[in-house]
């Protein structure tokens, strides 16, 4: 499918849908799976472009992997924090979650491989994870550009106690570097150097651990993990993906109708939960029921809001393509860091506003929307999940939207564009 023609709802929206496994939480517990002392059983599980290039990769690495995509289940049998095999050579896509993670902890095995990724992924920020790994023993050779992938990667054996990261640029550096702690038998000391010191993924990541049996020390600053743990092997459920129900949350929003999401409950501990109180300011009901979290939005209109999405960043998208419909400006704060993301998320937000006939403003940190009437036009997808899932939403009121590369969502949500032709009719 090249392109994707929203239809126009003929109805008010009234929904309930069921939202894959998060993409963050399922690889996050692959790497600990991978990593535990025995065979673990994970259900819920995602599977996109960017899960099955991690299930490949752990498979390449010699790990016990089988899997059912219907079930939404794996099994996967660690080996105490060691790799079987020695050498060899993986492929991770586009994947961030899995080149940050899987890079860290070839870095500190005691082997050498081959990273090797898409064209997108090799435009993507590794250096700050390159640079702590290499200060603690590591050794990588470019294969092309300095601080990017593709590399080759001879371990350090687990070496050192100590290591420093920014992660001004993404905090998936610092989930890296935690979730491989284990491997090394002494323990970590990590030392922050970057203003930003915590995040909503980052808690992610250290929850988990514990999940698995594994505890991290959080000092306001600084990260201390103990050596002589291993990750526990057992049964572990994802999470439905918060960052997909948003997206018929966001249409319940500008539509003044009803979305239920299944399963998705105020306890779940993923960053995008923040994004229903952005919805709440905005005029919307939000309530927890036994099926899931309902959204209704108002029926005389969204508000406008000032937000700071520092620490929900993903949910960018989707609130620029509600802002239109909202009666005042949109102010969304302290998101520079998603310029470097699956595509520069600034630049294609702007983009694709302006083409649906909104006025919008890039700030140094973030973006001003105006409220407007939004006009036919294609959607540039610019190879995101995310842009293409999220700009999706003008098109249930008005006539003429166009979604080119549909499906690039195939990363975390491949059947996206079915459901929403469910909705539509």
């Amino acid at each position: 499918m090249d392109t994707y023609h929203v239809r126009k709802l003929k109805h008010p929206l009234d929904v309930h849908v069921t939202v894959p496994g998060s993409k963050s939480m399922t690889n996050r517990a692959l790497l600990m799976a991978a990593l535990s002392d025995g065979r673990t059983r994970l259900e819920g599980i995602l599977f996109s472009d960017d899960s099955r290039h991690f299930l490949g990769a752990l498979k390449a690495l010699g790990f016990e992997v089988s899997y059912d995509e219907k079930d939404c289940t794996a099994m996967v049998t660690g080996c105490g924090g060691s790799i079987p095999q020695k050498e060899g050579r993986i492929y991770v896509g586009s994947a961030g979650t899995a080149a940050r993670f899987l890079t860290a902890m070839l870095a500190l095995s005691d082997g050498t491989y081959e990273i090797q990724a898409s064209a997108q992924m090799e435009k993507r920020p590794m250096k700050p994870v390159f640079g702590s790994l290499g200060a603690m023993g590591a050794e990588f050779t470019y294969l092309k550009e300095e601080g990017f992938l593709p590399v080759k990667v001879r371990g350090s054996a687990a070496r050192v106690k100590y290591a420093e990261i920014d992660i001004s640029k993404s905090t998936q550096f610092l989930s890296a570097l935690l979730m491989t702690a284990p491997m090394l038998n002494n323990g970590l000391e990590i030392h922050i150097t970057s203003e930003k010191t915590d995040g909503a993924y980052i808690r992610i990541t250290r929850k988990m651990m514990e999940q698995f049996g594994c505890q991290v020390e959080y000092d306001g600053h600084d990260y201390h993990i103990k050596g002589n743990q291993v990750y526990q092997s057992g049964n572990y459920v994802v999470e439905p993906d918060v960052s997909a129900a948003c997206y018929f949350y966001g249409m319940a929003a500008v539509t003044g109708g009803r979305a239920v999401v299944n399963h998705v409950h105020e306890d779940l501990m993923q960053g995008d939960m923040k994004f229903l109180e952005v919805l709440k300011k905005m005029g919307c009901k939000v309530i927890d029921t036994r099926e899931g979290i309902e959204v209704t939005g108002p029926a005389d209109g969204l508000n406008g809001v000032d937000v700071d999405m520092n620490d929900f960043s993903d949910q960018t998208m989707t609130l620029a393509a509600i802002a239109p419909f909202a009666k005042g400006e949109t102010h969304i704060r302290n998101i520079a860091h998603i310029r470097l993301q699956e595509s520069d998320r600034m630049a294609a937000i702007l983009h694709n506003l302006t083409n649906l006939g909104i006025r919008c403003e890039e700030e140094d940190n973030g973006i001003v929307i105006y409220p407007g009437t939004c006009r036919a036009c294609e959607i540039d997808t610019f190879e995101d999940h995310r842009m293409a899932m999220a700009f999706a939403i003008p098109g249930l009121l008005t006539e003429g939207i166009v979604i080119k590369d549909p499906m690039c969502c195939r990363k975390t949500f491949e059947n996206y564009f079915e459901i929403l032709d469910e909705i539509t009719g």
